[in-house]
């Protein structure tokens, strides 16, 4: 049977439960308090957890989330208490507890619990990092707020920021727990009624808006068109100002629906101060998943971690994470280490490199060829977003792509297709 780990701080409640579900033929642990708990868990993995809400050292809450964004919350949660509030249960399972048990508890409704959550197919371990609920930041707690405040509502939203914020993530966060939630992007091209349907009473997500081809804002157009008939909410996301669009003929309706309600994502860098919790909790995550050897950072490499500028934002960062923790030879992984991971990405960015040396035409030749690669790269080969990015016309720049040698993009984008 199961191993299930009881966290109450009345060692009544915790002898009764013990008896029931050992009578039940589960293996029981037992832990009076936060610590205790957080001690065995770092330990093993129990198939099941009874956790109460209310206890001296730490809550039952904030226990819960240490768990979400150290990468432990791997197993279904029951929460427990007897004088919690509507705002406390939702809370819970809006983090990742599986129910919400109020005490005095009833036996049934407690073994029922008990056999849901254990044979429940979805699994803690493969869902998303709550990158919304890590850090201590003002913005990223204002950040928290507004999304919080949005997710009981039914209006499209459209992310806006920088590339490398693994906007899916933030997305999931205007989704009540337990709804279902579709990323899109990938179908778009031939999207049907039946993929809106996987997510009908939830939510579908669209990342990201500039980047996409005609074929793709068909998908957009359909999308659009049926989310009310099924009872979908769309969830976007641009890199780019969203009235700056090229929306592939979408019409103004849909893209003014799919863009009115707009909620910036701040740059890593406009939050350093949450690196080092978003560092370990993402390693705990490669850890807990066995992608890599039991590691953690010293205090020196979480302040290295913090000091770099991640143009790629959480993406970069997550890359950086993995790559010190798979190229350590020690658990515990070093600032040295960390810093060696930063330098080689440092030096594997694209440079710039202009010879002074020969005449004007072929230095400028040279410039441009750099230039355009980079902006050809950065969008994606998409030619519409690099024309509207180097203010140049799209006729005008094919020519002044094909004079340079350079490939001139996707097909999608060429004038009349």
């Amino acid at each position: 049977m199961a191993i299930v780990l009881v966290v109450d701080d009345e060692m009544g409640i915790r002898e009764l439960l013990s008896e029931i579900l050992a009578d039940e033929g589960h293996t029981v642990r037992l832990a009076e308090n936060a610590r205790a708990a957080r001690e065995w868990r770092a330990r093993e993995r129990p198939d099941l957890v009874l956790l109460d809400i209310w206890m001296p050292d730490t809550d039952g809450i904030s226990l819960l989330k240490e768990w979400a964004a150290g990468g432990q919350l791997t197993m279904p949660v029951l929460m427990m208490s007897g004088h919690a509030s509507i705002e406390t249960a939702v809370e819970a399972t809006r983090i990742g507890a599986m129910d919400f048990l109020e005490k005095p508890i009833a036996l049934q409704r407690l073994l029922g619990a008990v056999k849901r959550a254990l044979t429940a197919p979805e699994r803690r371990s493969n869902s998303p990092l709550p990158v919304v609920e890590l850090g201590r930041s003002l913005l990223l707690a204002d950040l928290r707020r507004r999304l919080n405040q949005l997710a009981s509502l039914k209006a499209w939203v459209c992310l806006r920021g920088e590339e490398g914020l693994l906007p899916e993530l933030h997305a999931r966060a205007l989704v009540p727990q337990g709804m279902p939630f579709v990323n899109l992007t990938a179908a778009l091209a031939e999207l049907t009624d039946e993929s809106l349907r996987r997510a009908q009473g939830g939510a579908v997500f669209i990342d990201d808006l500039t980047a996409l081809s005609r074929a793709q804002w068909r998908g957009v157009a359909f999308a659009c068109s049926r989310a009310d008939r099924v009872n979908v909410r769309v969830i976007s996301f641009s890199r780019e100002d969203p009235a700056r669009l090229d929306s592939g003929g979408l019409d103004a309706a849909s893209l003014k629906r799919l863009t009115e309600l707009i909620v910036p994502l701040p740059a890593l860098r406009e939050h350093a101060e949450d690196i080092p919790e978003l560092a370990v909790a993402m390693l705990g995550r490669l850890v807990e998943s066995s992608a890599v050897q039991p590691r953690r950072f010293d205090t020196a490499a979480l302040n290295t971690l913090r000091q770099y500028d991640y143009p790629r934002n959480l993406e970069q960062l997550e890359q950086v994470i993995r790559s010190a923790a798979m190229a350590s030879t020690a658990e515990e992984i070093s600032a040295a280490a960390v810093a060696a991971i930063l330098d080689q990405m440092h030096d594997a960015a694209p440079r710039t490199i202009v010879d002074f040396e020969q005449p004007l035409r072929e230095a400028r030749d040279q410039f441009e060829r750099a230039y355009f690669e980079h902006w050809l790269r950065r969008e994606q080969g998409s030619i519409a977003r690099v024309s509207e990015r180097s203010g140049i016309e799209r006729t005008h720049l094919y020519r002044k792509l094909r004079q340079l040698g350079i490939h001139a993009g996707r097909r999608e984008d060429e004038p009349g297709e």
